[in-house]
């Protein structure tokens, strides 16, 4: 067994890759568990609103992509935007983001094991990985969307309501603008991000199990943009989106990113809210208050929570979906302080 580490970072995607850089510049002694060959790649909207780049930022980082100005929302004829009011997002490919920040973390000093995790052992000083070989006193689940080590604390919740998943693919198209666009169709979104001069990444929202051609065929107007000639990545999926978590403290066990639970894709905040979350897990650990993480995560995450939950039940509602962009269209102070207040 190799020497106690001060945290165990289960999950080498951006949540626990930005929680070992945060460990590491504060002094505590970190590994991280990643079985994946970096860069990793996964279904996500390649988004990064404005507090995710500021963020980055913080940690001395800075992401290549495509600047983006604010969100424009798409029903047929009707069209309505909102532009970022404190500093532009930003359009990266996702594998991009986990090299700037896989690279980081090396620079840093902090191990990446390519272990996968099996049983977790505590103690009362600390965690043990028997089948990886590793001891800690804190162990962080960064393990994603489907987290193993949640579900085998028994932290998972049920979900109400119909299951949403994701879809994305890259086309080589010259985005329309440097905003994002969210098509609003009958049974669910579609998001085009701008990532570079002749690159866009469409991904794709829906209660609706079927291809992603299938999908897009939902979107006319969208579809004829997107010759299938011009797709240049494979599609790849996520789901069910929605997971609840009981806490994000379990005895020496810290959830953090989308292992700490997940309501939507809707609004693009995926990164953001990890990078809060493993800046508020190392600040705790750090004063020697764990107990306090999961109070700082519900209360930097409840405004994103609420205004998700809300746009989700008016977008899963049929009579009321139709009514989304209008309603903004008419209120355009009021769609232009949502769009910042997510931002």
């Amino acid at each position: 067994m190799s020497r106690d580490h001060d945290l165990i970072v289960v999950g080498g995607g951006p949540a626990g890759l930005a929680t070992a850089l945060h460990a590491a510049r504060a002094g505590l002694d970190a590994v991280v568990a990643e079985p994946r060959r970096a860069p990793v790649d996964k279904a996500c909207g390649e988004g990064l609103m404005p507090g995710a780049v500021r963020a980055l930022a913080a940690l001395g980082l800075e992401a290549p992509g495509h600047p983006i100005r604010g969100i424009r929302y798409v029903q047929g004829h009707r069209e309505v935007h909102a532009a970022f009011r404190h500093g532009p997002g930003l359009g990266v490919r996702r594998t991009d983001l986990h090299d700037l920040l896989h690279r980081a973390v090396l620079a840093a000093g902090v191990p990446v094991l390519p272990l996968r995790v099996g049983e977790v052992r505590q103690d009362t000083a600390g965690v043990s990985l028997p089948d990886a070989g590793l001891r800690g006193r804190w162990l962080v689940a960064a393990d994603g969307l489907h987290s193993p080590i949640r579900r085998s604390l028994g932290l998972g919740l049920g979900s109400r309501g119909r299951p949403r998943y994701g879809l994305r693919r890259h086309y080589a198209v010259s985005p329309r603008s440097s905003y994002v666009e969210v098509h609003c169709g009958p049974q669910g979104e579609a998001y085009v991000t701008p990532l570079g001069p002749r690159l866009v990444g469409v991904a794709l929202l829906t209660d609706r199990r079927a291809s992603f051609d299938a999908q897009l065929e939902r979107f006319p107007e969208l579809a004829a943009r997107l010759p299938a000639e011009r797709a240049v990545s494979a599609v790849r999926g996520a789901g069910p989106l929605r997971q609840k978590t009981r806490t994000r403290l379990h005895g020496r066990v810290l959830l953090v990113g989308d292992a700490a639970g997940y309501v939507d894709a809707l609004t693009g905040e995926g990164v953001s809210l990890a990078l809060i979350g493993a800046e508020a897990l190392v600040g705790n650990v750090l004063r020697g208050t764990p107990d306090r993480y999961d109070g700082d995560w519900k209360r930097a995450t409840r405004r994103h929570r609420l205004l998700t939950s809300v746009l989700l039940q008016a977008r899963q509602q049929r009579t009321l979906a139709p009514l989304v962009v209008p309603a903004a269209e008419r209120l355009p102070r009021v769609f232009a302080a949502v769009v910042n207040a997510l931002a």
